[in-house]
């Protein structure tokens, strides 16, 4: 017979918790901001302590599906992939002493990503979207040339390029991609080698969405990413 831990026995028991409450938020039909159950309610509901309710919550919380406003109750999370973005950053960090290979994957995936993402948009980008992203790089253009950065406008040009798919969860993970790739290199001092070689390819990005040809819209997302690569090789000798 296995023989399990007091150690293993309170995770087990600490994981099914989280289930039942997660449980009770989708057979409820609960949205982000609604109110979860009282405490009390939740004890008496699922027939465990204050503190095994307390410590799920804690942990549903490090996750963003619950969110614990102190003084007001307890609430349905963001749901965002904050959590994820936080795992992957701290991934990187610990890595980097020993190697880049985590950044690399990152970047791998983030690329993967958008390959497929630009040739799914490049055909039928709305004029609008255009217009905003001509917008966005004129502003990279005029922080580039006051020796400004502008990863901000950076993260908006790449949602903006894909919002006519509606699509949040495409929005979200390249937002956490954006947000490793950016806090690791302010983390470490790194910084664009080339801003206004940046700047002109994001216009090159947009001149082929207008274009709408495919071929060269892929073209040029691949030039962009070898500029990330570029801030990669400066890890290397931080």
């Amino acid at each position: 017979m296995t023989q399990h831990t007091p150690a293993k026995l309170a995770t087990r028991m600490s994981r099914a918790i989280r289930d039942e409450i997660t449980g009770l938020i989708l057979s409820r039909g609960l949205k982000s901001g609604d109110p979860l159950p009282t405490e009390t309610e939740l004890v008496e509901t699922l027939g465990v302590s204050r503190n095994s309710i307390r410590e799920a919550l804690k942990a549903l919380q490090a996750l963003d599906i619950v969110e614990i406003r102190h003084g007001y109750g307890t609430y349905v999370g963001r749901l965002s992939l904050d959590p994820l973005a936080d795992g992957l950053t701290f991934r990187a960090l610990h890595d980097i002493g020993r190697d880049l290979r985590s950044m690399e994957e990152i970047l791998e995936v983030r690329e993967a990503l958008e390959n497929a993402l630009i040739r799914r948009v490049a055909a039928s980008v709305p004029e609008e979207d255009l217009a905003a992203l001509d917008e966005v790089t004129k502003r990279m253009s005029e922080r580039a040339k006051s020796g400004e950065t502008f990863a901000e406008e950076d993260r908006e040009f790449h949602e903006v390029l894909y919002r006519s798919l509606n699509n949040a969860l495409v929005t979200q993970l390249l937002r956490a991609f954006w947000d490793v790739f950016h806090r690791v290199n302010h983390r470490l001092g790194v910084t664009d080698p080339n801003p206004m070689q940046t700047v002109r390819r994001h216009r090159a990005i947009v001149t082929a969405l207008r274009k709408h040809d495919v071929a060269r819209a892929e073209v040029a997302m691949d030039e962009h990413f070898r500029n990330l690569d570029a801030r990669v090789s400066q890890l290397r000798a931080t």
